[in-house]
């Protein structure tokens, strides 16, 4: 991939997501220059020179990094890792209230500098940040918006790929709603190939049923909590999908993800941050509005957007 000439990533947070997502974009030249801010001045900085260490090896692009907001100016794409991890056991929503007001403080300092950059909230809970985030300094909701169930669709596309026998890149299925624990696949939607997902028969000659899909749901939805458990945080994968679109940003790609804006008016959502099918631009993320669901599914997408709505309510 080549880098993109003279293009500025600026990562915010410089704890586990915020390193890996730069280094993610370090390896895969996802940007000609790579910034990295946290106020945690000795941690930056110990990141920043193990990164910097290996830039002989990442091609053309480099990082800088600091304390001082002044490093993210000039950004066309920041990405917002900062904000209380998730522990054992905890839900996203729980995380809300601290990280609403990390973002409340931090969103007007950021935009001072890089007034006409594009935001990717990865900061959980994501899509409840968003709409604080987008309250709080009035940008236009293309132009800020959360990373959403990009990483939770490559998660669904990876077991049904393991399932079906077939490569990634050939399974055509969405997560769409919540980044958390009202999320759901789009079923209706779902092909390997042009081949419904019911259709399609496995390399054992049988066919994955209901229940089967349900349980691979189920998986998805879990994945991140049993990560946790095991190792403390999810950073690898979550730092692949962040340069994954920051690429479709700075390549002005018009890649279709399932990205979370604002959303206004979409299937009776107003007002709520949920991860749609979405192109994304250099203009940023614009939710596809030909996307159709099934009836049980328009419900599942009701029901999660009442969920947020309702821990939005509750921070404001």
């Amino acid at each position: 991939m080549s880098v993109i000439e003279n293009s500025k990533l600026t990562v915010v947070g410089a704890g586990s997501v915020g390193a890996s997502t730069a280094y993610a974009a370090l390896i895969r030249g996802s940007a000609r220059h790579v910034a990295l801010y946290d106020i945690n001045a000795a941690k930056v900085e110990a990141e920043v020179l193990d990164l910097a260490h290996g830039t002989q090896f990442t091609g053309s692009s480099d990082i800088v990094g600091s304390d001082d907001v002044s490093v993210v100016e000039g950004s066309q794409v920041v990405v917002i890792t900062a904000g209380a991890k998730q522990n054992p056991g905890q839900s996203r929503i729980e995380l809300a209230g601290v990280n609403a007001g990390i973002m409340r403080k931090m969103m007007p300092q950021l935009l001072e500098v890089a007034p006409e950059a594009i935001y990717v909230v990865v900061t959980n809970p994501c899509d409840v940040l968003t709409v604080l985030a987008q309250e709080a300094t009035g940008l236009p909701t293309e132009r800020l918006f959360a990373s959403g169930t990009v990483l939770d669709t490559s998660r669904l596309r990876w077991k049904l790929a393991e399932r079906a026998g077939v490569s990634r890149s050939s399974v055509h299925a969405y997560i769409v709603g919540e980044h958390g624990d009202t999320e759901f696949p789009l079923w209706s939607k779902a092909t390997i190939g042009t081949v419904p997902i019911l259709d399609w028969e496995t390399p054992r000659g049988d066919r994955m049923t209901v229940d089967e899909l349900d349980q691979i749901a189920d998986d998805v939805r879990n994945a991140a909590y049993k990560v946790i458990q095991g190792k403390g945080a999810t950073n690898y994968a979550i730092g692949l999908s962040s340069a994954r679109i920051v690429e479709a940003i700075l390549n002005d790609e018009h890649a279709v993800m399932p990205v979370s804006p604002v959303l206004h008016d979409f299937h009776g959502v107003d007002g709520v941050a949920l991860s749609v099918p979405s192109i994304v631009s250099a203009s940023g993320a614009r939710p596809i509005r030909g996307t159709t669901f099934a009836p049980n599914e328009l419900d599942l997408f009701h029901r999660s957007a009442d969920a947020l709505r309702d821990v939005a309510a509750s921070l404001r």
